[in-house]
């Protein structure tokens, strides 16, 4: 069989952690963010885990899991 490539978008997007679950970056933070207010920005800051429900499909994209 050969083997399955990666999604390059998620190579670049997602990290996993120790238990599994999947690291992402928080969307929005790029620009206009003067339109947005300080706890919107605040709350917003790093990265937060991808919810259970999308946790498959990007697992599927990355058949050999992520670094």
């Amino acid at each position: 069989m050969p083997k399955l490539k990666t999604k390059s978008g998620v190579k670049k997007r997602f990290k996993l952690t120790a238990t599994g679950k999947i690291k992402h970056g928080v969307a929005g933070k790029r620009h206009r963010l003067i339109s947005h207010n300080s706890k919107y920005i605040r709350t917003n800051r790093g990265t937060t885990v991808l919810a259970e429900a999308d946790t498959a499909r990007v697992k599927a994209w990355a058949p050999y899991g992520l670094k």
